[in-house]
This record gives C-alpha cells, sequence and structure tokens, in this order.
C-alpha cells in the first residue's frame, strides 16, 4: 500500500508545497480556452499537450464492448474542500476500485464539476462525478458518471450532508447509487482536466447518466460553480463508443 500511496501523490501532484499554496488558477465559461499556461508555466502541457480532456464524446471513431467491472459498495472518506473543489478522499477503500483492461485501478478520490465536462453530441448534463483511480505504479483511471435531474440520489444525499459540516467531516455512502446498473462506456486516452493537466489517464464515461434531485443539482452547483473545463481537440485519439 505504501508504493501506492506515494504513485498515486506523485501521479496526481500533490506534495506539501503544492498543498501550501493557494490555487492559482480557476475555470472559466467552460468555453473559451483557459490557457492556464500563462498563469503558470508549470501548466504548459495545458495548451501544449495533444491528448487533453475533456472531449465530445459524439464523435468516436469506434464501437466496441469495453471490458470494465467495478467493486464499489459502501465506503468511507473525508470532505475536501476549497474554491470549485468539491472532494471526497476515500480512507476506507481497499479492495474496491474498477478492472479495466484485466488492470486494477484503486479507488482514491470522488469529485464533481457542474456542468459535466466531457459531452455527448454538444450536449453537457448538469452534474458529473469524477471517480478517480490509480494503479499500485501510478497510473491513472477516471470513471466519469452524468447526472440528469429526477429523483433525489441517495448517495449524493450523504455527501451534501457532509458539505455542510465542513472540511474534513467523515462521510460514508453507498458509491453503487451513484453509478449505472447497466455500466457501458467511452473509453479513451486523455487527461487531467484540471492544471497540470497531466496526460496518460485513463478516462471511462458511462453513456448513461443516474438521476439527482433538482435541489442536490442546485446545491452542487452553488458549492462549485462554473467548474467544466473548455472542450479539447480529439486529435488522432481512438474513442471507443460502447457497442450498438
Amino acid at each position: 500500500m505504501k508504493k501506492f500511496a506515494l504513485a498515486t501523490a506523485l501521479t496526481l501532484g500533490i506534495s506539501t508545497v503544492a498543498m501550501a499554496q493557494e490555487k492559482d488558477w480557476s475555470f472559466g465559461d467552460g468555453v473559451t480556452d483557459e490557457r492556464w499556461s500563462l498563469r503558470n508555466t508549470d501548466y504548459a502541457l495545458c495548451d501544449a499537450g495533444l491528448n487533453q480532456s475533456p472531449i465530445d464524446l459524439g464523435t468516436y471513431n469506434a464501437r466496441g464492448d469495453i471490458e470494465l467491472s467495478t467493486m464499489f459498495g459502501t465506503a468511507s472518506g473525508t470532505m475536501a474542500l476549497g474554491k470549485e473543489k468539491v472532494q471526497v478522499d476515500f480512507v476506507d477503500a481497499e479492495g474496491k476500485g474498477m478492472i479495466s483492461g484485466g488492470t486494477m485501478f484503486n479507488l482514491v478520490q470522488v469529485h464533481f464539476h457542474t456542468p459535466s465536462e466531457h459531452a455527448i453530441d454538444g450536449k453537457r448534463f448538469p452534474l458529473v462525478a469524477h471517480f478517480v483511480h490509480a494503479t499500485d505504479d501510478g497510473r491513472l483511471g477516471v470513471l466519469g458518471v452524468m447526472f440528469e435531474e429526477g429523483t433525489a440520489n441517495p448517495g449524493l444525499s450523504d455527501i451534501l450532508e457532509a458539505h455542510a459540516s465542513g472540511n474534513g467531516t467523515p462521510v460514508t455512502f453507498d458509491i453503487d447509487t451513484m453509478v449505472p446498473d447497466d455500466l457501458d462506456v467511452y473509453r479513451y486516452m486523455g487527461s487531467l482536466t484540471t492544471p497540470p493537466c497531466s496526460e496518460g489517464v485513463n478516462w471511462h464515461v458511462a453513456d448513461t447518466p443516474v438521476e439527482a434531485s433538482a435541489e442536490q443539482i442546485a446545491a452542487l452547483r452553488g458549492a462549485l460553480g462554473p467548474t467544466a473545463r473548455a472542450l479539447q481537440p480529439q486529435g488522432t485519439r481512438l474513442v471507443v463508443a460502447p457497442a450498438d
């Protein structure tokens, strides 16, 4: 576990120095390029990278059955809150995660964006959860699940209750309530959607949204504000959509 923890911290760009610094970037309107490299040269890849995220998944160039299985259930974590940030860092997630292409990705954290960052045929959903994972050697894998307005989501209810109590509040919730029962995904290689925009991220985005109430969506929008990065060029990348 020590090797996994160290690799995860290094890959996510987390260090005692970085955590001590005030956030020096912010999201824009979700349409105009953010040009984060002009704020900090450490973010050069955000503007120069050729495999950036998010993208419009409607421009896929292949279809296929992606081998993906999840082991989630109930997990515990702590709230990590900040400017444009609502996140749960898992502290009791051993054995939880996803297997993609035969590789185990260990569950690290979940955070939210309003609206969704990825689009499907130009449509962005009002909310998305990004379940961030890492292999023991530090490779990142993300499962994105979009939300549409409907009935209240039990997992989000637990998270929002903990959010109201502030940063560092413990929270336990059933992750499976936040993932479609029939999980079919778009699959491609991309990047972190926030600085330093590191590439090599294994993206999986569910093609079916789950429901959240209007009040839950509004509460997260109020806490986050507009937090979707502008769509990035697909370039020559392979984007696989679920098989018909």
